[in-house]
């Protein structure tokens, strides 16, 4: 059996983040989604349960995916829930840049190695910080995001 650990903010996730768990789901036995604060990325606008609660809706189809928060390094979690693998998503060669050193970086402390998955150029546009951006000035971004997503993010800003 494979397990797999697909870390990220996912603040909030979208299609592009859909598009690679679904596709981790069919390569490997068991996806871990973990979400975590990350505290280079300023302020979050969903708190980690609401994050959890929309996750859990999003991947609610896909059996071998379970969604789990952390709040360490992803090479602990990694271990901690005995994943063979880190999956990273890549939209354009700038991810592939800053993923790379992360995945050399992790595999140096811990062993673990990292594995990309790239998106689909349908998908290879969007990013969460670009997604609240378009919200936070009233534009529809219901294409980009999953259902329980647009939910909350029309919650968020009273529309």
């Amino acid at each position: 059996m494979t397990r797999v650990l697909y870390p990220g903010s996912f603040d909030p996730i979208h299609n592009g983040h859909v598009e690679i768990v679904e596709t981790a789901s069919r390569l490997f036995d068991e996806v871990i989604v973990a979400a975590m604060r990350n505290p280079q990325k300023g302020e979050p606008l969903f708190t980690l349960d609401e994050r959890r609660a929309m996750l859990e809706e999003t991947v609610a189809h896909l059996e071998n995916v379970r969604v789990t928060m952390f709040s360490s390094l992803v090479v602990d979690l990694a271990k901690e829930v005995g994943a063979d693998f880190i999956v990273k998503g890549l939209r354009a060669v700038s991810d592939f840049e800053s993923e790379l050193q992360m995945a050399q970086m992790n595999h140096k402390i811990s062993g673990v190695d990292t594995l990309f998955i790239p998106s689909a150029s349908a998908h290879s546009f969007l990013a969460s910080r670009l997604i609240r951006e378009i919200t936070r000035f009233g534009g529809d971004v219901s294409a980009m995001v999953p259902m329980a997503v647009a939910k909350r993010l029309q919650e968020k800003y009273g529309r």
